[in-house]
């Protein structure tokens, strides 16, 4: 990672909620999920943080490297529908080697709907594919691959 990043870089990011990014959506093979209210995920909100973060940290890194989220604290404080945009805003508070902090926050518009803390580990993609795919011929399953989906 260069040495550009430093604590105070901030960013927001907004992203108006589809009816996909809602609880029966987060597992839709898990019955429970399927009974509850279609307001946006938690686990959706964190991933909206993550990428909030990850626009942070993008400009900083090295050919060929990229972030791992390794820590999430985080509260949801309040439900948000489907068609409400949510807005996140993201301030590294530290780097400490190749570990990155971050304060997170999201607001709907009407209520602030998420708050906490996120840490990422900035990795270099070839070393970390290496041992992944190694924990993968022991447990025999297929070697993970990047790009889209």
């Amino acid at each position: 990672m260069k040495e550009t990043l430093h604590a105070g870089a901030k960013t927001s990011f907004s992203f108006r909620v589809p009816a996909e990014k809602t609880v029966p959506h987060l597992y839709p093979e898990a019955h429970e999920f399927q009974l509850m209210p279609t307001v946006f995920a938690t686990g959706f909100m964190v991933g909206l943080m993550e990428w909030t973060c990850l626009n942070i940290i993008a400009p900083h890194l090295e050919e060929g490297e990229g972030s791992l989220g390794v820590h999430i604290n985080v509260s949801h404080l309040a439900a948000t529908v489907p068609g409400q945009t949510v807005t996140v805003e993201a301030e590294c508070t530290k780097v400490a080697g190749r570990r990155v902090f971050f304060h997170v926050k999201a607001h709907d518009g009407i209520d602030l709907i998420g708050e906490g803390e996120h840490q990422r580990m900035v990795v270099n993609w070839q070393k970390f594919e290496q041992r992944v795919n190694e924990k993968a011929k022991l447990a025999r399953v297929a070697p993970i691959t990047r790009g889209t989906v």
